[in-house]
């Protein structure tokens, strides 16, 4: 085994130096089971940020349908596969009615670039509208949409950004009435700088759990003003579920179904094959038929057999093994412990979050509730020193965020906790 820092040199040098790693010091990890992973010494860390092996870290369930099915067929999807189709009718059952469709690709970003095509095929427009403080991927028309960090690609004229409602900073004596009109009034000001453009809206495109906007209190009947608001000008509602999805909130199986919004296109990615690369588009039949018509979209490897093998996995165990029910009520014990934490160090303003994607917001003692950015990313390494591994989103990436695999249960909770309890003293 190559020593860490010999691995680390030889990285640089041929993925670049700029490629993103965790940590001051980066975890060297070589295997992972549930919700434990393991490094090239051989030490254990609690994951309690990875979604993307959503039924925990290489689930047996889901290992044996992508070798059993790698070892009989993989093909691309212009030939009847069976298993393609009924994996197709399984993932649509679970949307409403209206989202019938799929069309599967490999990433989350190929899956927000094709929905913002399907949006300006139908209805004509151009014109985008995103939060301000997004991401939605990294190709270059999503990429320019980018809010959250800087990109090389300028924000582009036809679209638009708006605050989304954090009550925890903005409730400012308003009701929950009065804030979620606040923040549709700032969608309504974007949509008519776009009709003053000569910008035809397209479409609305937001993640309405808002995970980088920093996990935020939902604030009632935001999100469908939102979306009336838009869908009044001509544009269609396209929500990324590429975070919020798979029941992580233990509420619900799709994040929009907190809202009682349901959208015209949904995006689907990270935990949609647990590992594996697999992700999606699901919409109406009638979007899907006419705009096969005209773009003769095909994805070389998105949804192949292999693919739709892993996807339907997925599914089994969150089914078999109750995964939603384990996200509602092992997210409740934890966010119970996390108020305890918050009564306990200062430090701590705010608990966030739904099911088994919470987060702390660190402030200052302060009047203002300053962001303490330094402290969060002093705590996350902290974290990962006693063997705990989570990170930090936000505006002002003082929020910690822990998004564990879906597996994770009571004595897993336990253990971030008190690990937690005593890196915040460490403070």
């Amino acid at each position: 085994m190559l020593p860490d820092e010999e691995l680390l040199e030889r990285r640089q040098r041929v993925l670049g130096r700029n490629a993103p790693l965790f940590y001051e010091r980066p975890v060297h990890l070589v295997k992972g089971k549930g919700v434990w992973v393991t490094d090239a010494d051989g030490r254990d860390y609690l994951d309690v940020y990875n979604n993307v092996p959503c039924v925990g870290h290489c689930h047996p369930h889901v290992v044996e349908a992508i070798a059993t099915q790698a070892g009989i067929l993989n093909i691309h999807t212009r030939y009847l596969h069976e298993t393609v189709v009924r994996y197709a009718e399984r993932l649509t059952a679970t949307f409403d009615a209206s989202l019938n469709s799929a069309v599967f690709t490999c990433s989350g970003t190929e899956s927000n670039e094709l929905a913002l095509r399907m949006a300006r095929f139908r209805t004509g427009g151009e014109g985008v509208i995103v939060s301000d403080f997004c991401y939605h991927g990294n190709s270059k028309m999503v990429a320019e949409l980018t809010t959250c960090f800087p990109v090389p690609e300028p924000f582009p004229a036809y679209a638009r950004k708006v605050p989304v409602p954090d009550p925890y900073r903005d409730r400012q004596g308003m009701s929950d009435e009065q804030l979620a009109d606040h923040f549709a009034a700032k969608v309504a000001e974007a949509v008519a700088s776009l009709q003053a453009a000569g910008i035809k809206v397209a479409a609305l495109l937001i993640d309405t759990l808002f995970a980088n906007e920093g996990l935020p209190e939902l604030v009632p009947g935001y999100a469908a003003k939102a979306v009336e608001i838009v869908r009044k000008a001509g544009g269609l509602f396209i929500c990324d579920e590429v975070q919020a999805g798979f029941g992580r909130t233990g509420d619900a199986m799709w994040g929009h179904q907190l809202n009682g919004v349901i959208p015209d296109i949904v995006t689907l990615g990270k935990p949609m094959g647990n590992g594996h690369p697999l992700a999606g588009v699901i919409t109406s039949s009638d979007l899907v038929d006419e705009f096969g018509k005209v773009a003769n979209y095909f994805n070389t490897f998105g949804g192949n057999p292999v693919s739709a093998a892993a996807g339907m996995a997925v599914l089994d165990v969150l089914e078999g093994e109750k995964l939603l029910e384990n996200a509602r009520t092992t997210g409740a014990y934890v966010r119970a412990g996390l108020e305890r934490l918050k009564d306990k160090h200062a430090i701590v303003g705010n608990v966030r979050g739904s099911g088994l994607f919470f987060g702390l917001d660190l402030v200052h003692d302060d009047a203002d509730r300053s962001p303490a950015t330094a402290e969060c990313k002093r705590l996350i390494n902290l974290m990962r020193d006693r063997g705990v591994l989570i990170s930090r989103i936000g505006r002002y990436d003082n929020i910690l965020k822990m998004r564990p695999p879906m597996v994770f249960a009571k004595e897993h909770a336990d253990i971030l906790l008190s690990t937690l309890d005593d890196a915040l003293q460490a403070l």
